[in-house]
């Protein structure tokens, strides 16, 4: 029984495999991804008043893993601009979450029960990519296994990397949402994603490729849905996470991050005499004219 077991799974996770991702999930991912970009503070009025700006942006939203990969590898930024299906598709989607008539469009992927639908559907490509980033930097270094972890991590989590220079197009510096300094789940998640496929892809790790997408994928899929029901920005690793970083690197058990992130709360400020601030400021009259004089 378990033998059957398992080669169900398997013959499941071989066809699973085998299922292409345009046009159904990559509709998925750039609807989910630019959805995203209209939740950014100012990206309603950069697309009114900079359409091509906004344009940008959504191009690295949608692909910024590409480029960053093809950059690591040596190879030119925008190969990835010749499929022009996928431009095509990402650009229509822009249009329809910007500048859809009564906003439509967007009320209809930003409905809960469709949007959970489509994260589930975002995930099958992360899972993907991830996979395709190692199997990329497998062939061009075969015993560099550091390599095919960046390359998967940046192939799951481009855009999240590359969120700095995207806010520069919109005009907006946050240098607090560096995604290095303050991995999200995804971000994490892609870069354990990456370390999995890198021991499978070097022979370390007892299953097939195919049966580890499935698998990833699933985990991938059903924890975004439960995290975006939610509505929460946590992430299922924190516990393990903490429990390591204490052992590893003597942090701090639980609260750690929260006491990190409170901000203190402000000092009263004393009243300030108005018979004292006419003192300073005739004060600062005189030290100017004085100044003036020398």
């Amino acid at each position: 029984m378990d033998v059957l077991g398992v080669l169900n799974l398997g013959d499941v996770a071989q066809t699973f495999s085998k299922i292409g991702t345009f046009p159904v999930f990559d509709l998925a991912y750039y609807i989910v991804s630019i959805l995203y970009l209209k939740y950014e503070p100012g990206s309603v009025e950069v697309a009114r008043k900079s359409p091509v700006a906004s344009w940008l942006c959504a191009m690295l939203y949608c692909f910024a893993s590409y480029i960053l990969a093809d950059v690591l590898l040596g190879g030119c930024p925008l190969d990835y601009f010749q499929y022009n299906s996928h431009i095509l598709l990402a650009s229509t989607i822009w249009y329809l979450i910007f500048f859809c008539p009564l906003n439509l469009f967007y009320k209809c992927v930003a409905f809960l029960p469709v949007k959970l639908v489509l994260v589930a559907l975002k995930e099958v490509v992360r899972a993907r990519k991830i996979a395709a980033g190692v199997h990329h930097a497998h062939h061009a270094y075969h015993n560099g296994f550091l390599i095919m972890v960046i390359i998967g991590y940046v192939k799951g989590s481009g855009v999240a990397l590359i969120s700095n220079f995207e806010q520069l197009l919109r005009g907006v510096w946050s240098p607090d949402t560096n995604e290095i300094l303050n991995m999200s789940f995804p971000t994490k998640a892609s870069l354990y994603g990456a370390i999995l496929f890198t021991l499978q892809e070097a022979h370390l790790l007892p299953v097939s490729k195919s049966t580890l997408i499935c698998l990833f994928t699933l985990f991938m899929a059903t924890t975004k849905v439960i995290l975006t029901a939610r509505h929460s920005h946590g992430s299922p690793f924190i516990l393990i996470e903490s429990w390591v970083c204490h052992l590893l690197f003597g942090s701090p058990l639980g609260g750690g991050e929260e006491e990190h992130h409170a901000s203190p709360a402000p000092a009263p400020v004393a009243p300030v005499s108005p018979v004292k601030t006419k003192e300073e400021l005739g004060e600062g009259t005189r030290k100017r004219k004085s100044k003036k004089a020398e």
